[in-house]
């Protein structure tokens, strides 16, 4: 028999509307009848009845998000940390890679607009924010995850790239590096924003920014390994070479790892590394890999909880703007014996 929130108020001699705003959490109502009344629900098996909920609501309870890699660890904790925001309320999460290509990215968004999702969460590979001033048209709510467009009046919630380019070249300096070059790309704000800071620290240090010692990888690779070692080969044959290199993402910088030792050179004696991400892995590699932490799974937190306050205000709210602090972790690929003391994971 399928149990109403009517037969759970009746029993406890309350309004529906008392065990409605218990179930959302609302604090009008207190705890300890909160607690006893979620206990019952769960004795009875209670399920909320969505689609008589939708009705009501004129919500249909799906968020979407659209990631370019199902495979890449940082895209995938970011849906784990949305995930984990939505898993004690009715919401469900739909999950769609567009594999980097903007045209799957916009058939995404085009297939979750479709099923009437409350709300989309995208980290793009757009290059320009057509698809996005168009979405805006369609009256869905959406949230920009990890990559922004410059005049876009859009939520986004992210890492400060700018900083992350800050932090990784400033420790290359610290540790004495004087030639460092950059592995960058072209098209998306966050590996724009890294090489900002890259630039901006080289000029705080009274360091040239010298053109030969910044390459372009084919296109933004996150499993960018083979374009990581093709760029460094270029790099190295520079005379003199970079004695170091900041890569935009840490498999990139695993490309540049294995061109570095297939050139006979040592990390960090010859070549100090730096990367983006904190992979899993990256303590891991022949030579672990220091590396800038984007907060990955908190950019997921941030999203989800951003998400579920638009959707459930009575009217749009002014869009938010949120952005993470990175955090250096100093591994052996940076870690020479004149550096001086630094966080270690």
């Amino acid at each position: 028999m399928t149990v109403r929130l009517k037969d759970i108020a009746k029993e406890f001699g309350v309004s529906i509307v008392t065990v409605s705003r218990a179930l959302r959490g609302d604090p009008s109502i207190s705890e300890s009848t909160r607690a006893r009344i979620l206990k019952r629900m769960q004795e009875l098996n209670y399920r909320p009845n969505l689609a008589a909920r939708s009705l009501v609501t004129g919500r249909n309870y799906m968020i979407g998000l659209v990631i370019p890699d199902l495979v890449h660890s940082f895209f995938s904790e970011v849906a784990r940390g949305v995930s984990g925001v939505l898993r004690n309320t009715d919401y469900t999460l739909l999950v769609s890679s567009s594999e980097q290509e903007p045209n799957r990215e916009r058939q995404a968004i085009d297939q979750l607009v479709a099923r009437r999702v409350d709300i989309l969460l995208v980290a793009s590979t757009q290059v320009t924010d057509e698809t996005f001033r168009h979405l805006a048209e369609t009256k869905v709510p959406y949230i920009l995850v990890d990559r922004n467009f410059d005049g876009l009046d859009a939520n986004f919630v992210g890492v400060n790239d700018k900083q992350v380019g800050v932090l990784a070249t400033e420790h290359l300096i610290s540790i004495g590096c004087q030639r460092i070059a950059h592995i960058s790309a072209a098209g998306v704000s966050s590996v724009v924003g890294r090489q900002e800071g890259y630039r901006a620290a080289l000029e705080r240090a009274g360091l040239p920014v010298q053109g030969d010692c910044i390459v372009y990888t084919e296109s933004v690779a996150e499993l960018g390994d083979s374009q990581g070692y093709k760029a460094t080969q270029s790099l190295l044959k520079l005379n003199p070479h970079p004695d170091a290199i900041f890569c935009y993402n840490d498999t990139v910088a695993m490309g540049a790892m294995n061109a570095i030792f297939d050139a006979g050179l040592r990390i960090p004696e010859d070549v100090a590394l730096v990367g983006c991400g904190n992979l899993h892995y990256s303590g891991f590699l022949r030579v672990p890999l220091t590396s800038v932490d984007q907060q990955s799974t908190n950019i997921g937190e941030r999203a989800g909880k951003l998400a579920l306050r638009v959707v459930e205000a009575k009217s749009p709210p002014k869009p938010k703007n949120i952005l993470l602090d990175p955090t250096l972790v100093v591994r052996e690929s940076t870690r020479k014996s004149a550096a001086p003391s630094q966080h270690s994971s």
